[in-house]
């Protein structure tokens, strides 16, 4: 016989077992039997009428993948069982087969509402068996839902918590500010043009489009009541107004809050994850200076220009609508255009423009720098970026339209 087929022998001879051990009232010693579901008394090997109460579970033999074991799905428990006791002192040797089997007699005692003790088990099999069992227990346990002033509170705190953590973030970035302003700038200056390059020319054909069709779709729905009252002259005094105060800057940050501002958040998210801002830390480089900052300043300094290109072909988009759609000459339209529009109205929306730069590389850079470690965490930080950008925006246009209303800008 060859070695192979000798050990090969010797594994099928590797059997795990299962009994169910018990004594009467009597004392004397019981083996329930699946086959018959009864008790078998252990030395005359009569039935037993007896159903105990309380029971042992000995496992005995090779727990292992290779060997025979009980099947899972033949197990039956004793009727009139209340107690049942885990005993594996028997067990010469055994992995994580006897893991899956234990939890599978445990869930069949809570099943049954059977008391199950695990006193007997080696110091290894319980820990094992806990580890186990750790995910189920908390899934297992639910809290009761809190009552409402509790919910108020931990809405509370965590408003607290997220309006702390933005302070900090603002208090940072401001004296970033302030050291760049006594010519400690921080970070380098390629790294600054680079940015500027990719807020400014790159984003020049979006922004030349999105400027084109604005002027062109608001000159076409300023036609309707124009023409109600015979004034189609004034859709100069509409584009002007319209695009240069506030549909420019809106639009202008809109486009570049998914742009910029998501990629911003993706960028710094990605660091986060890969851990190289921690590396930054470590090598004493402050990160809001040396990342943050150069975005901020590019961000900020170039949306008042590309505005002012999206003014440029707003005004185009208006003035191809004028001459084509109401037989306007260009130079009536463009003398409407500067008797009706003021200087003002284009230094207010290259004002907004400036804040909304500011606004949209804050909430970008803010997300990415507190994105978490996982991997999803980069695409809900670029969504929440877009999402808290558009907010920013909306409320900084209402607070800066209030504001100009009240001082007559």
């Amino acid at each position: 016989m060859s070695r192979r087929s000798s050990k090969a022998k010797r594994e099928a001879v590797k059997v795990a077992g299962l009994e169910f051990l018990a004594q009467d009232a009597k004392g004397v010693d019981l083996v329930f039997v699946p086959g018959k579901k009864c008790w078998v008394s252990v030395e005359s090997r009569h039935d037993s009428s007896e159903k105990p109460g309380k029971a042992k579970a000995s496992l005995r033999g090779y727990w292992l993948q290779t060997a025979q074991r009980p099947g899972l799905e033949n197990l039956v428990l004793p009727e009139g069982l209340q107690e049942l006791e885990l005993d594996c002192s028997d067990v010469t040797q055994w992995d994580s087969s006897l893991l899956i089997y234990l939890r599978y007699l445990e869930r069949l005692c809570q099943q049954k509402k059977l008391q199950c003790h695990k006193s007997n088990l080696a110091s290894g099999i319980a820990k094992l068996l806990e580890i186990s069992l750790a995910d189920d227990a908390d899934k297992a346990v639910h809290a009761p839902r809190p009552h409402f002033f509790q919910r108020v509170g931990l809405r509370s705190r965590q408003l607290l918590h997220n309006s702390l953590v933005v302070l900090a973030f603002i208090g940072e970035l401001s004296l970033a500010i302030f050291k760049l302003l006594l010519g400690q700038p921080g970070f380098r200056g390629q790294d600054l043009l680079q940015q500027f390059l990719g807020a400014g020319p790159a984003a020049l054909p979006i922004i030349a489009l999105i400027g084109f069709l604005m002027g062109l779709i608001l000159a076409f729905i300023g036609a309707i009541p124009l023409r109600w009252f015979g004034v189609e002259s004034y859709v100069a005094s509409l584009i002007g107004i319209g695009v240069l105060r506030l549909l420019a800057p809106v639009m202008v940050g809109v486009v570049m809050a998914g742009r910029s501002g998501a990629a911003f958040a993706a960028e710094l998210g990605s660091m986060q994850i890969n851990e190289e801002i921690d590396a930054y830390r470590t090598l004493g480089i402050d990160p809001v200076r040396f990342l943050i900052l150069p975005r901020f300043l590019a961000l900020t300094f170039m949306l008042p220009f590309l505005c002012l290109f999206a003014d440029l072909l707003g005004l185009l988009g208006g003035m191809v609508v004028a001459v084509g759609y109401f037989d306007i000459t260009w130079l009536d339209y463009y003398e409407t255009l500067i008797r009706t529009t003021r200087l003002a109205d284009l230094w207010v929306g290259l004002f907004t423009s400036l804040v909304f730069g500011a606004l949209v590389s804050a909430c970008g850079c803010f997300q990415g720098i507190n994105c978490g470690r996982k991997a999803e965490s980069v695409g809900k930080a670029a969504t929440d970026a877009v999402v808290y950008s558009i907010v920013c925006i909306v409320l900084a246009t209402a607070v800066i339209t209030y504001t100009t209303v009240i001082l007559k800008i």
